[in-house]
Formats: structure tokens, sequence, C-alpha cells
């Protein structure tokens, strides 16, 4: 590690450390520990995972074919690089074995594991995944990607079969229910921007196509 991190020294010509397996250098980062990949046994699909605060999450949206999911605009391709929209009931039960549908709350500890109001910076793709533009068309609020999360603005499905936002917004269940007044039917989620920086919550209503990303204890 150490001849490592001495050749990205000499690389960059900046002064850099070494934080919990990551190097830090400026404003970005390079994360060397804590990564993995897990295959689906299910249907021998691969996934990135990445060991972020207090637990392990995959870096790729789900794409579990399964009943109530859908791609993007029903294309296939869409699929195989946004992952697969699905219902909430649907994301209760679609992650692998040993893997989980977020809570609210594992949500905020990634949230704020990654910065707070800046997360959604610092865990989304970089360009040209998102598409966001500023007041003056031009290109805005692009991730970092700092610990190699990548998250994707795979959009979503409406009740009635619509589907909006591919690019703009990265839309992800929990699994915290709200179960009272008009809310009911409805649960929490997390959506990144393309036209800011932060992880914002939102609540919709169960029949919505959401993106899903699964986490282990």
């Amino acid at each position: 590690m150490s001849k490592l991190v001495g050749s990205i020294k000499q690389l960059f010509g900046c002064k850099m450390r070494l934080f919990f397996g990551v190097v830090v250098i400026g404003a970005f980062s390079l994360v060397f520990g804590n990564a993995g990949v897990f295959t689906d046994s299910r249907d021998g699909q691969t996934y990135r995972t990445i060991r972020i605060g207090n637990f392990t999450w995959m870096a790729q949206n789900l794409n579990f074919q399964t009943g109530n999911s859908w791609c993007y605009d029903n294309n296939e391709n869409n699929c195989q690089k946004l992952g697969r929209l699905y219902d909430w009931n649907t994301a209760m039960v679609a992650c692998p074995a040993d893997w989980r549908l977020p809570t609210r709350e594992d949500w905020n500890d990634l949230v704020e594991t990654a910065g707070g109001n800046v997360a959604g910076t610092r865990l989304k793709s970089r360009s040209p995944d998102w598409n966001g533009t500023d007041n003056f068309g031009f290109s805005a609020w692009n991730g970092t990607d700092n610990f190699g999360f990548s998250a994707l603005p795979g959009g979503r499905r409406s009740p009635n079969g619509r589907f909006f936002n591919v690019g703009d917004y990265g839309i992800w269940w929990s699994a915290t229910e709200l179960g009272f007044g008009i809310a009911f039917g409805s649960a929490w989620c997390r959506r990144m921007s393309s036209y800011h920086g932060r992880v914002d919550e939102f609540k919709y209503h169960e029949s919505n196509g959401l993106s899903v990303l699964c986490l282990q204890d």
C-alpha cells in the first residue's frame, strides 16, 4: 500500500493522506479498501459493493427480474445500466438472501457518513450520467463519486405506467412505511438530483416504481 500511495503522490504532485482505506487528494478520494463484488445466485448477475459507515451497500441498482418490476421505458437496455424499477412491496422482498432493503435510519447513516448536505455530490456517479444544468444552461452538480458508490439517475415509473426523470433523478425505496393519515400506503425514499448536491427525503405511494439498492449488515 505504501508503494501505491507513493506512486499516486508522484502522479498528482500534491499533499495527500490515508484515511480508513481511502486516499484523500484535495477534494477527491480514491477507495482502496472495503470494496468488493457480489454474485446473485438467483440469476448470476454481479454487483459491485462498498462499505460506507456501518453497512455494506450494493454500488449498483438491483436488476433482478420479478413481477411488478420494470425497465425504464420498457427498454431492456436501460435495465442493464440503471437496474429495474420496483413497486414498494416487491422491493421489500427483491434483495438476495442475506441482503435487505435499507430502512430510513440506514439511509440517514449513509448520508451522514458521506457528508450531510453534500452527500449527493459525493455519492453520485461522474458526468455524463447526470443531466443537470443550471439556469444558464451550463452543466451543474455532477457527482464526484468519492466513495465508489456510483449512484445513477434511474428515474421512476408512475402508477399509471408512465416513466419520468431518467438522467435527472435517482430515487430509491427505503423499508420504512408511513402508516397514518393521507400518507397511508406510502413509504419513505431518498432522491439524488442533477440540480443540487443533497440527498433529499421524500415519500411516494407504494405503487410507484423506484430503484432499489440492497444493504448488508
